[in-house]
């Protein structure tokens, strides 16, 4: 790595996968005695430069841009000393050096020191570039509220934002070197753009003095489920911890969900709603847990924490998922002369509405499902714990159908790993149903002709018998 990274993050990604190799690969151990376990690889210290934008405003006075309130301009986030787990694949890495050239057209080299704090998904961040991932950075001068005693210009402070393609995003408040000033404009050369003290290397030192993290840019969760929120921090021993709130925000509406203040009774907090205030001011874990997930829960997740000076916040982006339950109805019909049947196909449960509905038919003939086009649908219907409900119909005419053949409605939906097929049978009557259905009908036929017989016969006898009666008398 010495001295090879003019371009940044991708220039130091080329090296980077040709040296790890055997980036997230494991041995396979062989079969045998069980082994004493392997120790855990040790830690090493190592500098991952990043590629980034600076972006300045000029009513701040840090950056004098021309023609605007704000300007960009390329960057370089140099992380010195982040610890590592060294699998015997960091050998050949060696401290970065600073390429040199003008301050004028070379990036703006800010050089973090992770001494105070250190940097989380440090990893994930050097290996970055063997894993495919994309890393996009940006640094802004961070206004916020000044120390007491402190002008306005005393101490130069920067906020990057480090936003991997995995979900994990990374906030630094940077502590930069002094503004310029009378006594030191005579001993430190000035950043031509900053107009504050760089190093000897043309690098603007800084130190990180407040960091937070969260693995989560945007989660699903299941209706009824249980789901974390991930947001940690880390302070320098100078700072100190003020409050964090949690609100979420969702169609234009906001709320707030779970606030506590250092030095307070306790935390204010909604009932569904969990973040454990030891593990919060002992390791700084303020992970906001749900419990009960429904509809309403869905939204943007705003995590804010604060010191006397700072205040950062990652925003988390929340979505509910339910998926369909399927029934078609029946399951098993006959085919019948001059008869049409509908099948049913019952759709419930689902969130967000989005679904797909179709059908298909298949006879023992055919080799793949024939597509059907003639199927009618009701309109969505939404239900108190906010989750939808379609159902389609499909007709099928016995002059047109063909029997036996299997009817198939398939359901796609967001929450689905694949698509649901439920099936109904539609059976062909057999020979032998045919047969017994003729025989029985005409023994039915021949018994009626014979009670008709017997009637007519007794009714035509009973008038000579009454004659026989009365010449007797």
């Amino acid at each position: 790595m010495e001295g090879a990274f003019p371009g940044g993050r991708m220039a130091e990604g080329l090296v980077l996968c040709g040296v790890l190799v055997l980036c997230g690969v494991g041995l396979v151990p062989a079969e045998g005695p069980a082994e004493v376990p392997t120790p855990a690889p040790p830690f090493r210290k190592v500098d991952v430069p990043l590629g980034c934008s600076y972006v300045g405003e000029e009513e701040r006075g840090l950056l004098r841009a021309t023609g605007g309130s704000s300007s960009e301009h390329p960057a370089t986030l140099l992380l010195r000393g982040l610890s590592v787990r060294d699998e015997g694949n960091l050998d050949d890495l060696t401290k970065y050096k600073v390429p040199q050239g003008s301050p004028d057209s070379s990036p703006i080299v800010f050089e973090a020191s992770g001494e105070l704090v250190s940097i989380p998904h440090a990893e994930s961040l050097l290996h970055a570039d063997c894993e495919g991932e994309e890393v996009n950075c940006e640094i802004s001068p961070y206004s916020s509220r000044w120390a007491p005693g402190e002008k306005p210009c005393s101490t130069s402070w920067f906020i990057a934002t480090l936003r991997l393609s995995s979900g994990i995003s990374i906030v630094l408040v940077l502590r930069g070197p002094h503004c310029s000033s009378q006594e030191e404009e005579h001993d430190a050369t000035l950043h031509p753009k900053l107009r504050i003290p760089m190093s000897k290397e043309g690098t603007l030192l800084t130190t990180v003095e407040f960091q937070s993290s969260s693995r989560n840019t945007s989660l699903h969760a299941h209706l009824g489920g249980s789901i974390t929120l991930d947001c940690r921090f880390a302070l320098a021993p100078s700072s100190s911890f003020s409050s964090l709130e949690w609100r979420r925000q969702h169609q234009g509406s906001g709320r707030s969900l779970f606030r506590y203040q250092v030095g307070s009774t306790g935390p204010a907090a909604q009932p569904n709603v969990h973040v454990d205030v030891k593990e919060l001011l002992g390791s700084g874990d303020a992970s906001l847990s749900l419990r009960g997930v429904s509809v309403a829960d869905e939204g943007t997740y705003i995590c804010l924490l604060s010191t006397p000076l700072h205040q950062v916040q990652h925003n988390i982006q929340l979505l509910v998922a339910a998926p369909p339950r399927v029934r078609v109805i029946p399951e098993v019909v006959s085919l019948e002369r001059d008869v049409t049947t509908t099948l049913t196909c019952s759709i419930a449960g689902y969130y967000p509405l989005d679904v797909s509905v179709s059908w298909t038919q298949k006879t023992p003939e055919d080799d793949v499902e024939i597509p059907l086009s003639n199927a009618r649908f009701s309109s969505h219907r939404q239900s108190q714990d906010g989750t939808y409900s379609i159902t389609s119909y499909l007709s099928i005419s016995s002059a047109t159908a063909r029997a036996p053949a299997t009817y198939s409605c398939h359901v796609s939906h967001m929450a689905l790993a694949e698509p649901i097929s439920v099936s109904s049978h539609l059976m062909a009557p057999s020979p032998g149903q045919t047969g017994s259905g003729l025989v029985g009908g005409i023994i039915a036929t021949a018994i009626f002709i014979v009670v008709l017989y017997i009637v007519l016969r007794s009714r035509a006898a009973k008038p000579k018998s009454e004659q026989l009666l009365r010449a007797s008398e």
